[in-house]
């Protein structure tokens, strides 16, 4: 079988080869916060090092009002930082057996063969990737990406994001905004939602800086729509295109990720400023072949895997927002 098994490696690993590129596409399109941040130019490549930094510019210089002689004195204070991040892998195997290899013998048939199982592996990622998106950083082992319930998380005064402690005095630039409501005489309804969100949104706004994108589970995103008049129903045209259904808050889009297949947690409204997130992921990493020709070592297969290296990372926590309806979950 070494002469057959050498062709049909090379035709898998052209056939990923061509199909890799369209997989990251893919796994951009499947999550309306990685498109936003692909639109954005905020999806960026690493070179290398054992960790992702992102500077972090949370200090005032000096300033002083004076008049004739009076000392201007600098005392030198600390206006920056750096979040750290640790890099994170993941990987699908694609595996083709030498029983399937020989029912689908012919060129034509080995791709159409082929082109299933990365499409299925595609797919894989992309669902993984995007569920992610919304972890705290625990999942399997503490090996999973942190997305947004370690970044913008339910208890923004406690845990360590970035190399940072967020409960130590002096840190509290690293907090990101919360409103959790817990009592069932506050919940939120279609009456209140409005309100609510106009204070996350100020707390989350910074002169020109504001939230452009609000993510939501089904149950808030109904709320929100149910509270708008018909006039007010706007969509964002490009993202309505790539298949999300979207209204508008202020300016900011907001997403339903909801439903079968959904990954926002329950009861959560995000309010994200993506100036300040980043999908940092390593050149050699980029939904890539891993390795070269891999022959099963005590089975008739052939197999490839394909892999991913990053992380989900913040450069400002203060004007990032997540508002929770805890009372009857």
């Amino acid at each position: 079988m070494t002469t057959p098994n050498e062709k049909y490696d090379s035709i898998f690993t052209t056939t990923i080869e061509n199909r890799s590129k369209k997989m990251a596409d893919n796994v951009t399109k499947n999550n309306a916060l990685l498109n936003r941040l692909s639109s954005k130019d905020k999806i960026r490549t690493i070179d290398g090092g054992s960790k992702i930094l992102e500077e972090l510019e949370y200090g005032q210089g000096d300033m002083v009002w004076y008049n004739g002689f009076d000392t201007i004195s600098y005392n030198g204070p600390e206006l920056f930082s750096a979040a750290e991040y640790a890099l994170k892998l993941c990987a699908v195997p694609v595996a083709v057996s030498g029983e399937d290899m020989l029912k689908n013998s012919g060129s034509e048939r080995m791709i159409d063969l082929f082109e299933k199982r990365i499409q299925n592996a595609e797919k894989t990622m992309s669902n993984k990737l995007a569920e992610a998106l919304y972890s705290d950083g625990t999942g399997s082992s503490g090996k999973e990406i942190g997305g947004l319930k370690l970044l913008v998380a339910d208890a923004p005064s406690t845990g360590i994001v970035g190399g940072i402690n967020r409960a130590t005095t002096g840190n509290e630039f690293w907090r990101n905004q919360a409103a959790v409501i817990s009592t069932a005489a506050n919940a939120l309804t279609a009456s209140n939602i409005l309100g609510k969100m106009n204070e996350m949104y100020l707390k989350c706004s910074r002169g020109t800086d504001k939230p452009d994108l609000i993510v939501t589970d089904d149950y808030l995103y109904d709320l929100y729509e149910s509270a708008l008049q018909p006039m007010q129903r706007f969509t964002d045209p490009k993202l309505a295109e790539a298949g999300f259904q979207t209204l508008r808050y202020k300016g900011a889009d907001v997403i339903f990720d909801g439903g079968q297949g959904g990954n926002c947690p329950a009861k959560h409204m995000y309010f994200i400023n993506t100036n300040y997130l980043y999908l940092r992921v390593h050149k050699d990493r980029n939904f890539k072949v891993i390795g070269g020709e891999r022959m099963a070592v005590n089975s008739d297969a052939i197999y490839k895997i394909i892999g991913w290296a990053g992380n989900l990372t913040m450069s400002n926590a203060q004007l990032q927002g997540v508002l929770v309806d805890e009372s009857n979950v």
